[in-house]
């Protein structure tokens, strides 16, 4: 009977609170932007290729969005395409590049830790064109030695090089200024991918292109940014349209929109910086000193102020994902950028760390102390719970 009552009782209970601790590439949209992509429903809605009032007034919104972005980034309006995802930026920004300069090579220099949209858009385009995808290796930390992509970029027939400004997955930022000043003496165009950096840090002049992703910093789904600095050759590479980057281009709303939350975003990012990177400063000591068995990775200070991963031996990822979701806690799991194939992270791999029981977590920035610690409370039971059923003699 109390077995019955307590099932009960359980049962009729009020579900868990939510707390979002996983919103890397898809943070909450913030006020501000939601308030914006509204007003344009209105104001924005006509094609703005056409020629009447409508359409020069979509036009308008639209080319004020490409021009606060622009100053966000520190270019000029006409160096800012705007793709219907993060994705689509980077695997233009690969092909349109390698195309522009096919007549000096086919090689492409990464990163080993770069998002799978790279690594795959490099595999593509040497291929095509008979030449190599060359991986830089990382370090524990997750970090390119400098000396090394140098090393890479300077052979013969290198059309590109792509360095992420830093990891989205364990935070560490990468040595930019070093491999740009190697690029610009090789002659060859750095790609820097700040999708999971812009809105969080400040992503400095040490790039050639970019990409980066609206989502991530509180914008609305199906923007992606790429910014081509003057003097980069790129050459379209598929078939002929009037807009040669994107065809079909984007929605005149969500772009509005987008550039108003990278604006909301770096006016609070100094003091959202500190407080992230204070919690996740205590996530990082509390997790090592109460979890057995568990490898907190990447840099613990020249990192993004709101990413962390911690892996947990003999534990599932994906159950441990399931637990904490469970009890109200939404966090990731496995690659950010591949985790819905349940594959162990290739960025943890190519670090040569643990890749069991892998938890990562990106913290919008509402996110509260309170949030944190009912986190680390909550997260010592979870992994011993996943643990025992994965422990057939427990």
């Amino acid at each position: 009977m109390h077995d019955e009552r307590a099932a009960q009782r359980a049962a009729t209970a009020p579900p868990a609170p939510r707390r979002m601790l996983d919103a890397g590439g898809g943070a909450p949209l913030r006020p501000r932007a939601r308030e914006a992509f509204l007003q344009a429903l209105d104001e924005g809605w006509a094609d703005p290729r056409r020629l009447h009032a409508e359409g020069r007034r979509s036009r308008a919104l639209l080319d004020g969005a490409r021009e606060a972005i622009a100053a966000a980034v520190g270019a000029r309006t006409e160096e800012v395409d705007l793709a219907p995802s993060h994705t689509a930026a980077l695997h233009s920004a690969v092909r349109t590049v390698a195309h522009g300069r096919r007549r000096l090579g086919a090689d492409v220099v990464v990163g080993a830790v770069e998002r799978a949209a790279v690594l795959h858009a490099a595999e593509f385009v040497a291929a095509r064109g008979a030449g190599r995808r060359v991986v830089v290796p990382v370090d524990r930390l997750g970090r390119v030695d400098p000396d090394a992509m140098a090393a890479a970029l300077a052979a013969p027939g290198v059309a590109l090089v792509a360095l992420q400004h830093a990891n989205g997955e364990v935070g560490t930022r990468q040595p930019l200024d070093e491999v740009h000043a190697a690029a610009r003496a090789a002659g060859v165009p750095l790609l820097v991918d700040a999708g999971s950096s812009l809105g969080h840090v400040d992503v400095g002049p040490a790039w050639d292109v970019l990409a980066a992703d609206a989502a991530d910093w509180g914008g609305p789904a199906g923007i992606g940014v790429l910014v081509t600095r003057a003097g980069v050759r790129r050459s379209p590479d598929g078939p002929h349209d009037d807009a040669r980057w994107f065809p079909g281009g984007v929605s005149v709303p969500a772009a509005l929109a987008a550039a108003v939350a990278l604006q909301e975003a770096q006016a609070a990012q100094r003091a959202v910086d500190e407080r992230l990177r204070g919690l996740v400063g205590l996530v990082r000591e509390r997790v090592a000193a109460q979890v057995p068995d568990v490898a907190v990775v990447g840099d613990p200070h020249d990192r993004l102020p709101h990413v962390l991963t911690f892996s947990c031996l003999y534990a599932d990822g994906e159950a441990l994902v399931t637990e904490l979701d469970r009890l109200g806690f939404a966090v990731g799991s496995g690659s950010a950028c591949t985790s819905s194939t349940l594959e162990p992270s290739h960025v943890l791999a190519a670090m040569h760390v643990l890749t069991q029981g892998n938890v990562r977590l990106a913290l919008p920035p509402t996110t509260t102390g309170d949030d944190v610690t009912a986190f680390l409370d909550a997260l010592p039971g979870a992994v011993a719970r996943v643990r025992a059923a994965l422990d057939p003699d427990d």
